[in-house]
C-alpha cells in the first residue's frame, strides 16, 4: 500500500527537529532509522503530515563513554551498536539482543532509541534496557530531562516522550564483567520475539551475588522480574538451585493470546526461557 502523502524535512540540529516539532504539533512525525515508521506508513496506520527525519542530526550518531555509563545517541544503528568495543565489553547483554534483531538490512537502518521510543512490547531492546537500568534522555523546548527504564514505557506503543519532545539517548550504566544472556524464542527466523528473556547477573564464587532479568512481549510494556531477581541472589549458579525460582518468572504477568500461543503458554515459555539465560549467563 502507498502512504498517505506528506512533507518531509531532515533537520541538521536537535535545536531544528524541536522548532519543527512545536510548529507542526501533532501533525509531524519522527523518524530515525524509519524501519517500524515505515511500515506504519504503508498501511495507513498513521498519516501524519510532516515526517521530521533527525538521522542527519551528527550529535545523535555517537556511543561514548560516559565514566560509569555509555551513552548511545538515537540516530546510532543497531549495526553501530554491534560494531561498538564499548557496548560489546560494558553492556554485553545489549549487544547479544541487538544481534538478535531482524536481519542485517534493517540493523543497517534502524535505531536503538528509535526502537525504545516505539516501544513495541516485541522488540529486542526494551527488556535489556530495563535489565541494565537505563536511563532515557529526553529533550523539549524547556530543556532536558532524564527518565529512568522503569518510568518511560508507560503502556503499549506509549512512553515517557511527551509532544513536541525528542528521545535523544539512552545512557546505560556499565555492567562490566557481568555475565548475561538474550534468550528470543521465535517461530521463524528474524520474527517479532514470541517471548524473549534478557539476563545478567554477576557471580562470585560460583554463588549469584546479583541478578537482573527483563521480560519481552510479556505484557503491554518490556517488564522487570524483580522478585525472581531477589530470589535468584545467593543462590549457586546450578540448575538445581535456579529451575524453580525460574519458572515463576510468568507470574503477575499479562501476556498477550494470539495465533503464536495463549497466555498461559508463554508465562510456561518465559520460565523455560530465564532458566535458560540464567545458566548461560552464570557459565553454568
Amino acid at each position: 500500500m502507498i502512504p498517505a502523502q506528506f512533507d518531509y524535512v531532515a533537520p541538521a540540529t536537535v535545536e531544528e527537529a524541536l522548532a519543527l516539532l512545536a510548529e507542526h504539533g501533532d501533525e509531524a512525525k519522527v523518524m530515525a532509522g524509519g524501519q517500524s515508521l515505515l511500515p506504519v506508513l504503508r498501511m495507513r496506520l498513521n498519516a501524519p503530515g510532516v515526517v521530521v527525519d533527525i538521522s542527519r542530526i551528527e550529535e545523535l550518531r555517537s556511543i561514548t563513554d560516559d565514566g560509569d555509563a555509555i551513552r548511545i545517541g538515537a540516530g546510532a544503528t543497531y549495526q553501530d551498536v554491534l560494531d561498538s568495543d564499548l557496548v560489546r565489553e560494558h553492556l554485553t547483554l545489549l549487544h547479544q539482543a541487538v544481534a538478535e534483531v531482524a536481519d542485517p538490512q534493517i540493523r543497517h537502518r534502524g535505531t536503538v532509541c528509535g526502537a525504545l521510543a516505539h516501544a513495541d512490547p516485541a522488540g529486542d531492546v526494551g527488556a535489556p534496557a530495563l535489565a541494565l537500568d537505563a536511563q532515557m534522555v529526553i529533550r523539549g523546548s524547556e530543556g532536558e530531562r532524564t527518565v529512568p527504564g522503569s518510568e518511560f514505557f508507560v503502556d503499549l506503543f506509549e512512553t515517557a516522550v511527551g509532544e513536541g519532545e525528542l528521545l535523544t539517548a539512552v545512557v546505560i550504566p556499565k555492567h562490566t564483567g557481568w555475565g548475561s544472556h538474550y534468550e528470543k524464542f521465535v517461530r521463524v527466523s528474524h520474527q517479532w520475539a514470541i517471548v524473549g528473556v534478557a539476563v545478567t547477573v554477576r557471580v562470585e564464587g560460583g554463588t549469584i551475588a546479583e541478578a537482573k532479568v527483563g521480560l519481552t512481549n510479556m505484557g503491554s510494556t518490556p517488564l522487570r522480574a524483580p522478585a525472581v531477581e531477589a530470589a535468584l541472589v545467593g543462590q549457586p549458579a546450578s540448575e538445581e538451585a535456579i529451575g524453580a525460582i525460574c519458572a515463576q518468572v510468568g507470574e503477575g504477568t499479562d501476556p498477550p493470546s494470539d495465533l503464536n500461543g495463549q497466555a498461559d503458554y508463554r508465562r510456561h515459555v518465559a520460565g523455560v526461557l530465564t532458566r535458560r539465560a540464567v545458566l548461560a549467563a552464570a557459565g553454568a
